[in-house]
């Protein structure tokens, strides 16, 4: 083969690899626009989906922020500075609690005043009194349940998880998948500036909301539940 037979081989070679890298470009481009699609697809984002749902229910003093993934990794201080908080005080969280004694015939959420179970949100800095959930209940049962049927303690991470929808670190009692009653620590709502930050659905992403308009959105029973 001649020196120009050798050169028209060589251009040859080089356009066929010009065309397989051009075709998988445009394969790969094809790729990405599809999961774009999909993604878009499935459904809208947790922070737009709870917007929305807090919204309709007249709130419109609210944040959403993206936290690091080391968040809960870092002392509560590093963590309030990161969220702009006044205080660690005003960093709280939602637990799903069951009452391990209720009646048999108490099984679901239906009654708001003798659930099988509740959600309280309450402060990261303060310490759960179950024994005043339990004295409130009573009470708010007009004393015709025996105190003994009364025994709330932390639910399993997969039972809230099924009741919430929400896992660990990011449960919040805003979009629960069940209408679970919550209870507001007092203490909350003595907070200044009138706010406070949970939960927003995702462990990496928190919720600031003003306190005043949680509880009009959520009717929460304010209770003093903490020590």
């Amino acid at each position: 083969m001649g020196a120009l037979g050798e050169l028209e081989a060589l251009q040859t070679c080089l356009l066929q690899r010009i065309a397989a890298v051009e075709l998988s470009l445009q394969t790969h481009s094809l790729h990405i626009s599809s999961d774009c699609v999909a993604d878009g697809e499935s459904g809208e984002t947790t922070e737009a989906r709870l917007s929305a749902i807090l919204r309709a229910r007249g709130v419109d003093d609210f944040a959403f922020k993206r936290v690091p993934a080391d968040y809960y990794d870092r002392p509560i201080e590093v963590r309030r500075d990161i969220l702009g908080a006044p205080s660690v005080e005003h960093l709280c969280k939602s637990i799903v609690l069951v009452n391990t004694q209720a009646l048999a015939s108490i099984t679901d959420c239906s009654d708001r005043n003798n659930s099988k179970y509740y959600v309280v949100v309450i402060q990261y800095a303060a310490r759960l009194n179950a024994e005043n959930i339990k004295n409130f209940l009573y009470t708010l049962n007009n004393s015709k349940i025996s105190k003994k049927k009364f025994n709330m303690r932390l639910a399993p991470e997969e039972e809230s998880l099924k009741l919430t929808g929400f896992v660990h670190n990011a449960v919040t009692c805003i979009g629960m998948e069940t209408d679970i009653p919550v209870i507001l620590d007092e203490a909350i709502t003595k907070l200044k500036p009138n706010f406070f930050w949970l939960g927003g659905g995702e462990v990496d992403l928190k919720l600031r909301i003003r306190t005043s308009q949680f509880i009009s959105a959520v009717n929460p029973f304010v209770v003093n539940c903490s020590s």
